[in-house]
């Protein structure tokens, strides 16, 4: 017998009970995004991988050990997406959507990324993503905030993540607090470890966001990086923080939040949860302005977010369990006897006409009234339609609230208004 071929490791499979509270989850998500003005794109899977490689930063643990690259048929390099911010500013590029105008774009997918499989990190996973080009100003920056502040409240977690803000500076701000940084650490190098060893020289801010707690002590007497913070940056937090306050959006200022991509610049941000153990982050994201013309545009300003849903989900079970899925279905179709299945598959189509959101099922396969009421019980019919022999004849239909366990019969002509009534 030949081996069952199974999911390969860290890439899920989403049985339709999981993806019944997803949907549910991204529903909510995108009704507000659509209430704030935001425009979904959509954008490919593959990209050329010198994108990742020159937005992201070469000297990254994602460019560097976690991208899933490989050679087409051509021989050009192409990678599985391990972002979406890339790919967006890649597409606003191509198309003409960053100059003289602005944009407040959304896009939702999956993304891929070779690490350690663990709970809420998966090499498959998916993120939904916003992003603003064409506003310099901190109030832009505020509403992606608010924007995700908002959520928390639909989903009913807003208790339980808490906002973390910093302010990265300008790249010439960042490159003068680089050099402090450096000198200070090669007088600690025996507390470094390995990992850090290899990124003092590459990428010394990553430290900052060390877990080693040996570093994250050494590091209590590092020069601060808001020490080197130019006039512009100051003037841009100092403006996002006010405007949080105003708004009566709690925060706390982490000077050593600094983000993994190379792209970022001026505000970073945060959304944690001690609800998830060693996978705190809810959402992230902050301020590029550097990234369009990094990859071959006009310089335009942008700033945008990111936020695993998988991770979502799991804060939501955990946190909100009254949050859940609709029913599967509404009504659930009955039939038994002769000319039965006919009637039912007909009626049905019928009900459908008439009331096009209702999510009715019919029941196929035969089986007795016990039976089929189990299986209505089954997919959470709100409501059984039977029909049996005289029913047909008569052309009515019993009409049962499995809830209550009330009935009534009725002509057929009247099914869909009585659904109406009683779905409402």
């Amino acid at each position: 017998m030949a081996k069952n071929i199974q999911a390969i490791r860290g890439m899920n499979d989403y049985l339709p009970k999981d993806t019944a509270l997803l949907q549910r989850i991204e529903g909510t998500l995108k009704k507000v995004l659509e209430g704030y003005g935001y425009s979904e794109i959509r954008l490919p899977i593959v990209e050329q991988t010198p994108l990742f490689k020159r937005a992201i930063g070469e000297v990254t643990d994602i460019v560097e050990k976690e991208m899933y690259t490989f050679d087409d048929r051509n021989g050009d390099s192409l990678t599985l997406r391990p972002e979406g911010t890339a790919g967006c500013v890649r597409a606003g590029i191509e198309h003409g959507l960053l100059y003289h105008q602005e944009q407040r774009l959304w896009y939702i997918g999956p993304m891929f990324r070779y690490e350690r499989p663990q709970k809420g990190r998966y090499r498959q996973f998916h993120q939904l993503g916003a992003e603003v080009f064409g506003l310099h100003g901190p109030d832009v920056d505020a509403e992606l905030i608010l924007l995700t502040a908002r959520w928390w409240k639909a989903l009913g977690i807003a208790e339980h993540v808490k906002l973390e803000l910093n302010s990265i500076g300008s790249l010439e701000a960042r490159a003068n607090y680089r050099n402090a940084l450096v000198g200070f650490i090669e007088q600690h190098v025996d507390v470094l470890d390995e990992d850090c060893r290899c990124r003092m020289y590459r990428n010394p801010l990553r430290l900052l966001d060390s877990k080693n707690p040996d570093v994250q002590a050494m590091l209590n007497d590092a020069p601060r990086l808001s020490e080197y913070l130019d006039e512009a940056s100051r003037a841009h937090f100092t403006g996002l923080c006010e405007l949080l306050a105003q708004a009566g959006i709690p925060y706390t200022i982490n000077e050593r939040l600094v983000r993994g991509l190379d792209y970022y610049n001026h505000t970073v941000f945060e959304w944690v949860t001690t609800n998830l153990g060693a996978q705190c982050t809810v959402c992230a994201g902050g301020r590029y302005d550097s990234l369009v013309e990094q990859l071959g545009g006009r310089a335009v300003p942008a700033v945008g977010f990111a936020m695993g849903l998988e991770r979502l989900v799991l804060l939501v079970q955990a946190l909100n369990p009254d949050f859940t899925a609709p029913p599967t279905i509404d009504v659930y179709l009955i039939s038994s006897g002769a000319g039965a299945q006919v009637a039912a598959m007909q009626l049905a189509e019928r009900v459908r006409d008439a009331l096009p959101q209702l999510k009715l099922m019919t029941n196929y396969g035969g089986g007795n009234f016990k039976k089929q009421i189990t299986r209505a019980d089954k997919w959470g019919a709100r409501v059984a339609l039977i029909l049996g022999e005289n029913e047909v004849a008569a052309l009515q239909v019993v009409v049962k609230d499995l809830r209550s366990g009330e009935q009534e019969t009725l002509a057929q002509s009247e099914t869909a208004t009585r659904l109406a009534q009683m779905l409402s």
